[in-house]
């Protein structure tokens, strides 16, 4: 396939929809809820053993937030988008996207 060919068109694996496409959601949704994310670490860090029962609050308002953004549609046309264009990306160069999205050394 072209990289000049419309994302549409192209077909898609099973483990390209279930599983490629929503990791990369997961780690979107991540981003998008970062303050939620950050309050419910600090407060594992802070109670320890009880952080079962302390951390209830910052557990559900985090599953909310990661739930609301799991079932946005928007947000997974978007992520297959991305996904497509970086296979697209593979398919013409060779090249995995970490591999290109690592920064050189300044020293050379």
């Amino acid at each position: 396939m072209e990289a000049t060919a419309n994302t549409a068109e192209i077909k898609l694996r099973h483990v390209e929809t279930d599983v490629l496409i929503p990791k990369m959601l997961r780690e979107k949704a991540k981003e998008l809820c970062a303050e939620k994310v950050e309050a419910f670490n600090h407060c594992c860090k802070d109670s320890g053993f009880l952080m079962v029962f302390k951390c209830r609050e910052e557990n559900s308002a985090l599953k909310e937030c990661l739930t609301v953004h799991y079932k946005d549609p928007v947000l997974f046309e978007e992520c297959k988008q991305e996904y497509i264009k970086e296979k697209l990306e593979f398919e013409r160069t060779g090249t995995p996207a970490k591999s290109r999205k690592q920064k050189l050394p300044a020293s050379m």
